[in-house]
């Protein structure tokens, strides 16, 4: 995807920060020839820590940044004096993004919050300076602990976006022009099939102060799961969305067909996806009268539908008062 500015995926290099040594060290001055063990402990050495931040929606700032290093904590002194602790690098990523092990595919953690923090690789202790280790029976201790290793690893960050409701559906289904009717996203819209490139988010606003989330995923073709077309990179955004919006035209051969062919391509997938409440918009409805939609009634699939026109703006209203229902009174499609 060359020219791209949305990442969803990016494999780094990581590694912690490596404990700082304890000091050996015995007290000396003009008073005291021979004093007591004063060897300070190693500093810690810095993590490396992942922070949601909802003003990020990519992981485009570190595609060219691919080795992340923490500082290492400083070794122990006289006087038992402590070693300063290593820095912590903190990765800012999009809420919705998920770290994992590159060779079993093994989920490590995910940030889901703004502000929330998580630890991707700890930073070793550092180790006790000889004064910890004096007692009646041995007082001049002669050896202090190393400081923790670190840890290092490559480690890959997916990003599932986090939205309220997704769009589902073939190419040219009329998802991208939806979302530019009813939200401020502006996706490039044209009559050719996988228009849409990468996942647009729009804010749907409501009565009020009131508002909702919506996700264009690019569209989905029969066999998607499989790797064929976009669908197998773009379904995994599906997995975050509270409600699945699926889009078919009314121009379509078979609208019922076509349902079953998305919902298969999800159940492949994932299929949990199958345990999302689910809706479904009959778009272009422009293009029809009143007795095509009656008999379009009769063989539609049976979940709760509505006709909309992107175009003429019918049944929007009803569109965003369904989905608001769904979303805050917990309906069971």
């Amino acid at each position: 995807m060359p020219d791209s500015n949305f990442v969803d995926y990016v494999k780094i290099f990581c590694r912690s920060g490596h404990g700082g040594g304890g000091s050996v060290h015995f007290h000396r001055d003009r008073s005291t020839p021979k004093g007591g063990p004063d060897g300070g402990n190693g500093g810690h050495g810095g993590h490396i820590i992942l922070k949601g931040n909802s003003q990020l929606w990519t992981l485009i700032h570190l595609k060219y940044k691919r080795h992340i290093f923490a500082e290492n904590g400083i070794n122990g002194s006289d006087n038992n004096c402590t070693g300063a602790d290593g820095k912590d690098v903190i990765i800012e990523v999009p809420p919705g993004t998920i770290a994992r092990n590159p060779e079993t595919g093994e989920k490590i953690l995910e940030v889901t919050q703004e502000g929330e923090q998580k630890i991707l690789f700890h930073g070793g202790r550092g180790g006790m300076g000889n004064t910890n280790f004096k007692s009646a029976t041995h007082q001049t201790p002669r050896y202090a602990q190393p400081g923790e290793p670190s840890e290092e690893a490559w480690v890959i960050l997916e990003l599932k976006i986090l939205a309220d409701v997704g769009l589902v559906g073939f190419p040219n289904a009329g998802k991208s022009t939806l979302l530019s009717v009813v939200s401020d996203a502006k996706p490039e819209i044209a009559d050719y099939p996988f228009t849409t490139l990468v996942p647009n988010l729009g804010i749907v606003k409501y009565h009020g102060y009131r508002s909702f989330v919506m996700a264009d995923i690019p569209g989905i073709i029969e066999g998607a799961a499989e790797g064929k077309g976009l669908g197998l990179r773009f379904l995994r955004h599906i997995e975050r969305n509270s409600i699945l919006l699926f889009i078919i035209p009314i121009d379509c051969r078979d609208i019922k067909n076509e349902y079953e062919i998305l919902l298969n391509e999800l159940n492949k997938y994932n299929p949990e996806l199958l345990d999302k409440r689910r809706l479904l918009a009959i778009s272009k409805c422009d293009l029809a009268d009143a007795e095509i939609l009656s008999e379009i009634e009769n063989d539609l699939p049976p979940i709760p539908y509505i006709f909309i026109s992107s175009f003429s703006k019918k049944g929007l209203i009803r569109l965003k008062d369904k989905i608001w229902n769904i979303l805050n009174n917990d309906q069971i499609i």
